[in-house]
């Protein structure tokens, strides 16, 4: 653990934050004052990795590291010598979601955690990651994922070929969820300052939730998803995933933004600095709705939030409980999600294949993906619980044609204007709160393309029987699993969002007071350690 330490030339000794919990902000303070540098920095972090992720608990949640990333702190370090800081992210470690494209010159790959990928060049910087490394961020690696974003077929949450299992680090063998599971374990224990992962529907809440840290899903055209592996061109957002709303919200400022090449962010309104929402009181005055219908009944986090609901009532809020969609049955029951995923992602990986600098040999289509995997089932289908394409198999049979269209059509209409925006009119509510899991609140922000944001709730209790959840061996639900509270809201809603959240998380301190990781999945590697070695 930390500890005092005193630092070459300081009057006095100097407190080393805790890369378990250390937020940006603290980080950044240590840079500046010179108690550490960048390159301190990205030793411990990549120490941390070598730690946990294939070695101790093997949690799987980084797929690869950066060789660079060393060399490009010391430049960082130079330059803050030399020139003074770029900003907030200067010098901080950051990790990226395995389908977000980063410099093929880097030496890092972008596979969505296939093997069929391997190889691949693309033609540049992902612009949310071109944000970030503008900023002064170093990449040090990138964070295991649910093979294609869970779209291949069923097989368990964080699985993917090149990146093996990820799993829980607050229980053996638990399910972290998808299909951002890297970024939620690795910042559960701090393998990296801050992340970024990409939502479709859920997989930047929930694998949040289940992490016990913050998620930010974006409204779909707040951020761009140029050359960013993708399902669905109407659903698909990228969002930071970190351990507190302030640091999720420094991200979500630095990527938010238009893209020539993204059409859906070219309607985007004006954008905020999401630093200016964390306001402790901004949940006073408020109406929040709670859509009972789209909470699943004997959920095992009923008790924990009825007690969330008391502490935002504390905090000032209104709670409107019931608030329920006019259509809620409506919506948990439609198909058509399933439709224009499918054809969307055949669209949008054939384009994203097509676009590569450089494209593995055999590897220029969908269908080629099939066949990649057929023929190398010992890596990509592995038994018993693996061997899935179904998804990749109906996405290859759609097509787009008068049913897809109706099919988005109606998506839009249960989720936006008879869903989350009838019953934000209809009870005068500045936004809905539910549990992050246990229900429909991705689905319905999902094919609405609004956003959502989740915060630590609590943990499962010790008399939680850990259960593997079939057909995976993987337990969903055991003692000490973490689960999150999720805000929604209407479109570019964010800063309200975050304000919400904020109120929330300072009230509560949920993350701080609650459960570690167990033990073997700990990293034990400090900044003092990497000083004094």
């Amino acid at each position: 653990m930390p500890g005092d330490m005193l630092v070459p030339g300081a009057k006095q000794a100097f407190e080393f934050p805790d890369l378990y919990e250390a937020g940006i902000a603290e980080l950044q303070q240590g840079l500046e004052k010179g108690h550490f540098t960048s390159v301190d920095l990205v030793k411990a972090y990549l120490a941390r990795i070598e730690e946990v992720n294939l070695n101790g608990a093997a949690l799987h949640a980084v797929i690869e590291t950066n060789r660079s990333a060393e060399s490009q702190a010391a430049d960082l370090d130079a330059e803050r010598k030399n020139k003074g800081s770029r900003g907030p992210l200067h010098g901080i470690p950051l990790l990226l979601k395995d389908n977000i494209a980063t410099l093929h010159e880097e030496g890092m790959n972008t596979t969505a955690g296939s093997y069929a990928l391997l190889g691949s060049e693309v033609s540049g910087d992902a612009p949310v990651a071109a944000k970030l490394r503008e900023a002064g961020a170093i990449f040090i690696g990138k964070a295991n994922m649910s093979e294609w974003a869970n779209y291949r077929g069923q097989v368990p949450s964080g699985f993917s070929g090149r990146g093996g299992q990820t799993l829980s680090p607050y229980h053996p063998n638990g399910d972290a969820s998808g299909s951002s599971s890297g970024s939620g374990v690795a910042m559960a224990i701090g393998l990296a300052a801050g992340s970024l992962g990409s939502e479709t529907d859920g997989s930047i809440v929930s694998p949040s939730s289940r992490n016990n840290i913050v998620g930010i899903k974006p409204t779909v055209g707040l951020a761009s998803r140029t050359r960013v592996i993708p399902i669905s061109s109407t659903q698909d957002t990228v969002g930071p995933m970190c351990r507190s709303v302030a640091d999720a919200a420094l991200l979500l400022s630095f990527i938010a933004g238009k893209d020539e090449n993204d059409e859906a962010t070219k309607n985007q309104p004006e954008i905020p600095d999401y630093m200016k929402a964390l306001d402790k009181d901004a949940l006073k005055g408020k109406r929040l709705g709670v859509p009972r219908k789209l909470i699943k009944e004997d959920n095992p986090v009923e008790e924990e939030f009825a007690k969330a609901l008391d502490i935002l009532r504390d905090l000032g809020a209104e709670i409107v409980d019931p608030a329920d969609f006019p259509n809620a049955d409506e919506l948990k029951a439609s198909e058509h999600e399933s439709l224009v995923l499918s054809v969307e992602f055949k669209v949008g990986v054939n384009k994203y294949i097509s676009e590569l600098r450089k494209r593995p040999p055999g590897i220029n289509d969908l269908a080629d993906l099939i066949r990649f995997n057929n023929e190398n089932k010992e890596r990509e289908l592995p038994e018993p619980y693996h061997t899935d394409q179904s998804r990749f198999y109906k996405s290859e049979a759609s097509k787009v044609d008068e049913e897809y269209y109706e099919a988005v059509r109606k998506d839009y209409e249960l989720g936006r204007t008879e869903g989350i925006d009838a019953t934000l009119k209809k009870f005068r509510l500045d936004a809905f709160v539910l549990p992050s899991n246990y229900g429909y609140a991705s689905k319905s922000a999902a094919i609405a393309g609004y956003p959502l944001i989740t915060v630590p709730l609590g943990f499962q209790p010790d008399t939680v029987e850990a259960t593997p959840n079939p057909p995976t061996p993987l337990y969903n639900e055991a003692p000490g699993m973490p689960f999150g509270l999720c805000f929604t809201g209407t479109a570019y809603s964010e800063f309200q969002l975050i304000s919400f959240a904020y109120a929330f998380e300072q009230g509560t301190q949920v993350r701080l007071k609650g459960r570690k990781a167990f033990l073997e999945a700990t990293p034990k590697t400090q900044l003092k350690d990497v000083l004094l070695s």
